[in-house]
């Protein structure tokens, strides 16, 4: 896991650069085998990469920071069992598609992010989705797993074994970089606002979202939840989302479009069409974030958080953590879980 700082701080000025939330199309591999699978993100990766070097190339030199979809490079298992799943789309941490993603950060001098199914070697029995960044050298400075996920093993699942071999800090990791404090928050966690907080109670000032959604004419719960995430917490959203999923039976555009970046004061600046996009990319200002975030004031949402009042009803479990055992968990047993929490919440009243 990449190593969250502990020391204070050192606030250095940053200076005015853009962000890119690059829209691409998934080519998931749900239909190929194992080897097959392993070209077609060979593949992949080839493409994304002239993808960014030209997208960057046209936005122009400024461009330091660029997001990519939710697996970007596989899309979602439809059913395949985890150990299927492992052969043919997850990355093994260190494994050459994770070196090959890293020299598009370095060859574009840039920081990149991005978001896969991973295999994790002290867990051989599950796999993971994470975020990770990459900065200018190629070095990974981030890797996040994914917190909240309903067909998918979270360190939730699997609690206290993850916090043994990994430390609490592992569950919210921030990057303090030369573009400010980078976090990850994974497609549908951005419902969850618990997520973003803690991040940007630890310093995050941009959120980094890796989606795959609904493109809809209509305002999405999700892209009205990054509006009030950004505002929530003075923090940047740079959200990008796939340009549809193709290769699988799912029809190819249900996930499309709004790609975009919103500032710290909760208003959306940039965003995509439909298809295949370069079009959600703005200035981001951290100093003139930071300035906002020291200034007392009503407006001042993040130094206002009384957290006291709320530590005890959040205390009270709803989903159950350490839910999987040593075997490979299937969608039954996730569902079983989902109703148990289902009955705490009718047992308390929440629910009739």
């Amino acid at each position: 896991m990449a190593e969250r700082s502990t020391d204070k701080p050192s606030w250095s000025e940053v200076a005015p650069y853009r962000a890119l939330a690059l829209q691409l199309t998934a080519r998931a591999v749900n239909r190929l085998g194992a080897a097959e699978a392993r070209e077609a993100i060979r593949s992949s990766i080839a493409r994304v990469a002239a993808q960014v070097k030209a997208s960057c190339n046209f936005i122009g030199p400024d461009c330091r920071l660029v997001v990519l979809p939710e697996y970007f490079l596989t899309g979602f298992p439809m059913g395949e069992g985890v150990a299927e799943w492992q052969a043919k789309a997850c990355l093994q941490p260190d494994g050459p598609e994770y070196e090959a993603i890293a020299r598009i950060a370095a060859d574009n001098r840039l920081f990149l992010c991005g978001n896969a199914y991973e295999c994790d070697p002290h867990f051989p029995e599950l796999f993971f989705q994470a975020c990770f960044v990459f900065d200018p050298s190629g070095s990974l400075i981030l890797r996040y797993h994914r917190l909240n996920s309903l067909y998918t093993a979270t360190p939730h699942d699997v609690l206290d074994r993850y916090l043994d071999m990994y430390g609490r800090d592992a569950l919210f990791p921030v990057a303090r970089t030369e573009l400010g404090n980078l976090a990850c928050i994974a497609s549908e966690e951005i419902l969850y606002p618990e997520i973003a907080r803690c991040l940007a109670l630890r310093g995050a000032e941009v959120f980094l979202h890796p989606t795959s959604e609904i493109g809809s004419l209509i305002p999405s719960q999700k892209n009205i939840a990054k509006l009030a995430r950004a505002t929530e917490n003075l923090a940047y959203v740079v959200s990008a989302n796939s340009a549809g999923i193709t290769d699988c039976d799912i029809p190819a555009q249900s996930t499309d479009g709004h790609s975009q970046v919103v500032n710290f004061a909760g208003s959306r600046i940039c965003e995509a069409g439909f298809g295949e996009s370069m079009a959600a990319s703005a200035p981001i200002h951290i100093q003139a974030l930071r300035q906002y975030r020291a200034r007392p004031g009503m407006p001042n949402l993040l130094s206002r958080q009384r957290n006291e009042l709320f530590a005890a009803e959040y205390a009270r479990p709803v989903y159950p953590a350490n839910s999987l055992s040593e075997a490979a968990p299937g969608r039954a047993q996730f569902l079983r879980t989902q109703q148990s929490a289902i009955d705490t919440l009718r047992d308390r009243g929440v629910i009739p």
